[in-house]
């Protein structure tokens, strides 16, 4: 089987490893892949947005199965052109990836289906939005809506602190239209960890839970990026806790999309506040 791997990150790496390992895997390519990558997959230097290029490539080097590891690509639609082609590829629709896509989308969906998240109000203007983090007091966390490679989310204990995000979001627009709303929701103190399943749109298997640190500095300080480093298996988020998570948030999820009509294929992330 021959396999293309779509992204440059350690997360495509990752992927590229572990598929390395199976002896069902004649040959990996990685879309565009990186120097690391390149000592155990092919290599080809093509945009993650080229979709027509990436289809090119696959349909010339015959290519059985593509894996994509990024979000942006998915949430662009890349599963729905490579499908339409009547291509293989692992990941969810441009419609699903709305669950990673839109932090507003997955807040109400989680709302919706009853599954357990902070309370929350979304808002697409800087003054309402101000006016209401006036209002409600501090800490509190805001979030622009779409994606922002794990940068868009601010926890705030002021109102300069709150004033300073929301103008970063609205006014700077430092992350464009991801920042066109944004969702501010109360802030829960506990411990983060994260478990994903892979999904085919009416079944899942959950894989083991981890812990990611995303604060750029030690200590757990300064701004969060996309992470800094994980470990896996975490362990708050074990035994009675990873069965809680299965039953109440990863199987209602799915259950969820398949009654919007939108089934998930794919990995689905759930992102976890121990409290």
């Amino acid at each position: 089987m021959k396999v293309a791997v779509i992204g440059s990150g350690g997360r495509e790496h990752a992927l590229v490893w572990k598929l390395a390992c199976s002896p069902q895997i004649e040959k990996i390519y990685a879309l565009p892949g990186n120097g690391g990558i390149s000592d155990i997959a092919h290599c080809q230097d093509i945009k993650l947005g080229d979709f027509q290029s990436l289809l090119q490539f696959v349909n010339d080097n015959e290519i059985d199965l593509t894996v994509v590891g990024p979000e942006a690509p998915l949430v662009a639609g890349i599963v729905d052109v490579f499908k339409e082609k009547g291509l293989r590829i692992f990941g969810p629709t441009k419609t699903a990836a709305k669950l990673e896509g839109s932090k507003v989308f997955a807040k109400q969906f989680m709302k919706k289906y009853k599954i357990p998240t902070a309370e929350f109000e979304v808002f697409d203007n800087y003054d309402d939005a101000w006016d209401y983090v006036k209002a409600e007091g501090f800490p509190i966390v805001i979030k622009a809506d779409g994606l922002c490679a794990g940068k868009g989310s601010f926890v705030v204990y002021d109102l300069k602190e709150a004033e300073s995000a929301l103008k970063k979001i609205f006014v700077d627009r430092i992350f464009g239209a991801s920042g066109d709303r944004v969702v501010i929701e109360e802030f829960l103190s506990g411990e983060e960890a994260s478990i994903i399943a892979i999904a085919d749109g009416k079944n899942l298997v959950p894989l083991a839970s981890s812990q990611d640190h995303k604060r750029a500095y030690d200590n757990d300080q300064g701004p969060n990026t996309g992470g800094m480093g994980a470990y896996s298996p975490a362990p708050v988020a074990e035994g009675k806790i990873f069965q809680e998570t299965i039953e109440k948030v990863l199987k209602p999820a799915i259950q969820g999309m398949a009654e919007e009509g939108i089934p998930f294929t794919g990995v689905l992330y759930a992102g976890l506040m121990i409290v």
